[in-house]
């Protein structure tokens, strides 16, 4: 049975509506194409100092040492270290460390600031990477290859209240 001529020519109106609909339809974004997704990965860093944990080297407390982590719960697998006049930023995620100069940190008080602080090019060798949680604590246990010692750092666990 075919349409009649009145049918068939709403159908066609209708079906040039809905096309029409969709091709002035705006491009669906892509995490690629997103500025906000770039300038996010780009922010500036608030390293807030963590007065709970504890930084050790082969067993032994350092005489000068700090732990900081941003104030982000989305980068806290971030952690920033001072050992003696050395800076050290670890990414726990990617077992990796990376060596700061003590120019890319603006002193806060107590805390720093600073741009994205794990670039390629200051890659510390590192291994035997351990990471446990040790009852309030999470342990994170490694190999300075540039030092030939172990670095041992102890964070407390956040608490999230709800």
């Amino acid at each position: 049975m075919r349409p009649s001529g009145r049918l068939s020519t709403s159908l066609a109106l209708a079906v040039a509506v809905v096309a029409a609909a969709i091709v002035s339809l705006p491009a669906w974004p892509t995490h690629a194409a997103s500025p906000s997704a770039a300038t996010a990965d780009n922010a500036r860093i608030h390293w807030k100092q963590v007065t709970a944990g504890q930084v050790k080297l082969d067993g032994k407390a350092p005489l000068t040492w700090g732990i900081y982590q941003p104030d982000k719960k989305k980068q806290s697998y971030l952690v920033l270290i001072l050992l003696g006049h050395r800076y050290l930023a670890l990414n726990i995620r990617t077992e990796t460390v990376y060596n700061v100069l003590p120019d890319d940190l603006q002193k806060q008080g107590q805390d720093f600031e600073s741009d994205p602080l794990t670039k390629e090019d200051r890659i510390v060798p590192s291994t035997d990477w351990t990471d446990k949680d040790v009852g309030p604590e999470e342990r994170i246990q490694l190999t300075l290859c540039d030092y030939g010692r172990i670095l041992e750092i102890n964070l407390p666990h956040t608490l999230y209240l709800y």
